[in-house]
């Protein structure tokens, strides 16, 4: 007895029998190799770099400096009270890229109402709040720079970066 088969049964039939035969069993030397380790996530290490010293930093006064290369300006600021990821002694240095994560365009900081603001796009980033984005045609926060403090020097480095800085693929090139 002969049964028609359709086009659509067939080529359904064969798609799944294909694949079948690629994936095969696996023998007991596959199954015991270990998987080759992830090289997507690799993390390069961030340079140490030194951004001013408590004692000659003003409160709410942007202090600029590249990081973690010379193409990639940011500014530091001691806000005067604690702030979320502030440090030095009174836990109230932060410091962030200062360009905008819609365009790329220099975003400067406004002392009065202590936010950077772009020009380009009227974007702005509140500095108190981990440079989260308050309004504009941004999506993303700004870029935080993690900053170490040493107590007995009194120095602020910039150690590291949260947060992807406009135009790369990754911080460090």
């Amino acid at each position: 007895m002969t049964e028609n088969v359709s086009r659509r049964t067939f080529l359904k039939i064969s798609g799944i029998g294909a694949a079948a035969g690629a994936v095969g069993p696996l023998t007991h030397a596959e199954a015991a190799t270990p998987a080759a380790p992830d090289t997507s996530r690799t993390l390069l290490p961030y340079p140490r770099r030194t951004v001013g010293s408590v004692g000659k930093m003003a409160v709410n006064q942007a202090v600029p400096f590249s990081y973690p290369d010379a193409a990639s300006p940011c500014a530091a600021i001691k806000m005067g009270t604690p702030v979320p990821g502030g440090v030095g002694p009174d836990k109230d240095i932060v410091a962030y890229s200062t360009q905008c994560t819609h365009m790329g365009c220099p975003v400067t900081y406004d002392q009065a109402t202590r936010t950077f603001k772009c020009p380009c796009h009227f974007s702005m980033f509140d500095a108190e709040k981990s440079g989260q984005m308050i309004c504009g045609q941004a999506t993303e926060n700004l870029p935080r720079v993690q900053l170490a403090y040493d107590a007995q020097t009194g120095s602020i480095s910039a150690v590291g970066v949260e947060g992807l800085i406009y135009g790369r693929q990754a911080n460090i090139l």
